[in-house]
């Protein structure tokens, strides 16, 4: 760059005695040892100087000149601009040198585009793949991550540790044994926050390392779906077997007894079809409840987005069930809050978790007595972190029976578990119901927290986050 930079006469005088200074350093020693006269040598020595910096004088402007079109060519595309404005007028061969050198330009300008639009579509695919992907160094540090790893293991500083973004200690023997020199490998596992999820994290080494280092490459893939769905096929076998064997037995035995020894007797035959008819939509409310609980835990995962009304899905609840509570000598009273939010969920779960709790008010409180529903707005603890709080909208149905022994409240949302077996079976109780309401809750991000004194009352609390939106159902001035 200093010798371009230099003027052109400077460059010529200096590429001269470059070229020069053997044989004048001859002319001085023949001086010097007098086999040469000293006029002579200077007059030779001048000719012989002024006639290279002839010969060498254009090659030497033509190169400049080559010098300074070359470092437009980072600029001008292909030094076409600089060659119009200067008509480059060189000699036969600097023109064939600067015509080879924007050649070589030209192909490489062309091997940079190639090669950008092929990292841009790279980056372009990684980025729309729909699973998490986390590129790895041979340190085992994150190099980086494309939009879904982002939002899974949340904003993760340049080259961290992978243990950093995904503490499951599987996983990361599963990446040590990669970057030792294993090709890929696999392995399954589960988070716990803030749902469950089963994930599958696949490792597979890099062939070449990219220009960022990245030697492997982490995917994960949910399988909660699949996990969940091979858990219902087992469970429903199970549950389903054990629920339905009581009652299949009793009709089988009543339709043989109807074919057999009571085949003419009438009374017999009625009292049988009754019992045979209830025992018959005993296992349809199982089945129904245990389709019902299979369709909720698949889509479990994934919170709903809708905006719901909280108030009119409890007055379409209650007034459903107000016959039945009629039916007991019972009353509903609603007790709601003036201005209560919209709810972020979905109607028709909302309605069943509603609907299975004062089903159950009804079923299990004491004839005579009244049902509250009440709803608020209430700050609690957040669930999703360790410290700080979260704003709810707080439904609570109390009844006043019989209560529940504090042993059991832990379990009442177990599939099946039921504190007085023979009397939920009596009163038509599957075992689902609150189970049905948990996984509801789940889904929504919701929790239900159960309050019961023997001989007094029990009270379910739903907890359901407010909509985004911010906005409120309309205005309740009544109470039922």
């Amino acid at each position: 760059m200093i010798w371009r930079r230099r003027p052109l006469f400077l460059r010529i005088f200096v590429a001269t005695l470059a070229v020069t200074i053997p044989s004048l350093t001859v002319l001085g020693v023949l001086a010097a040892w007098g086999l040469l006269g000293t006029r002579p040598a200077l007059i030779a020595g001048t000719i012989m100087f002024i006639s290279t910096a002839l010969v060498i004088g254009r090659p030497v402007r033509d190169l400049a000149i080559i010098g300074v079109a070359t470092d437009t060519l980072s600029t001008d595309k292909g030094g076409e601009a600089f060659s119009r404005r200067t008509g480059l007028k060189l000699a036969p061969l600097a023109r064939e040198l600067w015509q080879t050198i924007a050649k070589l330009d030209r192909l490489w300008r062309e091997r940079v585009l190639t090669a950008t639009e092929q990292l841009a579509a790279a980056e372009a695919v990684i980025a729309a793949v729909p699973d998490p992907l986390i590129l790895l160094d041979e340190r085992r540090q994150i190099v980086r991550t494309n939009t879904q790893a982002a939002a899974f293991v949340g904003a993760v500083a340049a080259r961290a540790d992978l243990s950093v973004a995904v503490r499951n200690p599987s996983v990361l023997a599963a990446a040590d044994a990669v970057l030792r020199g294993e090709l890929t490998r696999a392995v399954d596992f589960t988070l716990t926050v803030p749902i469950e999820r089963q994930l599958r994290a696949r490792i597979a080494r890099i062939d070449r390392p990219s220009i960022d280092g990245a030697v492997a490459v982490l995917s994960l893939h949910d399988i909660t779906q699949l996990k969940r769905a091979e858990q219902m096929r087992a469970d429903f076998i199970a549950n389903a077997s054990h629920e339905l064997r009581t009652p299949l037995a009793s009709l089988l035995g009543f339709i043989e007894t109807l074919r057999g020894p009571a085949r003419d007797d009438g009374e017999a035959r009625e009292r049988f079809l009754v019992i045979m008819h209830d025992q018959a939509s005993r296992m349809t409310r199982v089945v129904e409840d245990l389709l019902s609980l299979s369709r909720i835990e698949l889509n479990e995962h994934v919170m709903p987005k809708d905006q719901v009304t909280l108030d009119l899905v409890l007055r379409q609840v209650v007034d459903a069930l107000e016959l039945r509570a009629s039916e007991r000598g019972m009353r509903i009273q609603m007790e709601l809050a003036a201005r209560l939010p919209d709810i972020l969920g979905d109607h028709d779960e909302l309605a069943q978790v509603f609907q299975n709790l004062i089903d159950n008010a009804i079923k299990y409180g004491r004839a005579g007595t009244g049902i509250v529903v009440t709803a608020k707005n209430v700050s609690r603890p957040s669930r999703d972190a360790d410290t700080g709080f979260a704003s709810f909208v707080s439904v609570s149905v109390r009844d006043l029976g019989e209560g529940i022994a504090r042993e059991h409240l832990p379990r009442l949302t177990e599939r099946f578990y039921r504190v007085d077996t023979a009397r939920s079976r009596e009163m038509g109780g599957t075992g689902l119901g609150l189970a049905i309401v948990k996984h509801i809750l789940n889904r929504h991000r919701g929790f239900l927290e159960i309050e019961s004194t023997p001989g007094v009352g029990s009270s379910f609390t739903v907890f359901l986050r407010r909509h985004p939106a911010g906005s409120f159902g309309r205005t309740v001035t009544e109470r039922q």
